[in-house]
């Protein structure tokens, strides 16, 4: 009866290392592919990756919002996330008229570009945040909050770009992600308007 079992044991080790193997590999294909669908985009695919821009009206900044990846920012509401996320405009400077912000999210987290007057005597980053871990966003001129569109939706999901179009007149703006927590983390810049 020994002999017997040990005969009936090998298929079964044999299919259990199979299936082992098998599973290995077919995680490190997704994994390599970028196919889950926690995996942040890789910075160098994420320009668009997911959805380009038509061309966009007037003088165009490019606006790049990033993070450290989920986990790492520390963007609690009220949190400071000790700076590891960021908004950068390029060109920061612009002449009066009509501007298109095109954003492109290279982060792992879903952001937003809110545009904001920034008052005389306050710099870029000085808002009071409410409980929520937002600003006020009374005065707002407009967002770019949409997934591979313009003006206002739920947000731009990683790898994508979203859109808005506006018409400024000289002064001192201030961009920001007012999603919870990401304003204290990090997320403002400002855009300079000129006559």
């Amino acid at each position: 009866m020994n002999a017997y079992r040990r005969r009936g044991t090998w298929p079964v080790i044999a299919g259990a290392v199979a299936a082992l193997v098998l599973g290995i590999a077919t995680t490190m294909l997704v994994a390599g592919s970028g196919a889950s669908r926690h995996a942040a985009p890789a910075p160098w695919r994420a320009q668009g990756a997911r959805c380009g821009s038509p061309a966009l009206p007037g003088k165009v900044v490019d606006v790049t919002v990033s993070d450290m990846g989920s986990g790492m920012t520390g963007g609690t509401p009220g949190g400071d996330g000790m700076r590891m996320m960021r908004l950068v405009a390029r060109p920061a400077t612009v002449s009066a008229g009509v501007v298109s912000l095109r954003v492109t999210n290279i982060g792992a987290a879903v952001h937003e570009v809110v545009v904001l007057p920034l008052p005389s005597g306050q710099g870029i980053g000085q808002r009071s945040t409410g409980p929520d871990g937002r600003v006020d966003e009374a005065g707002s001129l407009g967002e770019a909050s949409r997934t591979c569109g313009t003006g206002e939706g739920d947000g731009i999901a990683p790898g994508a770009r979203g859109w808005t179009t506006l018409t400024l007149r000289p002064g001192h703006y201030e961009l920001v992600c007012n999603l919870p927590g990401h304003y204290r983390a990090g997320m403002y810049t400002e855009l300079d308007v000129g006559g």
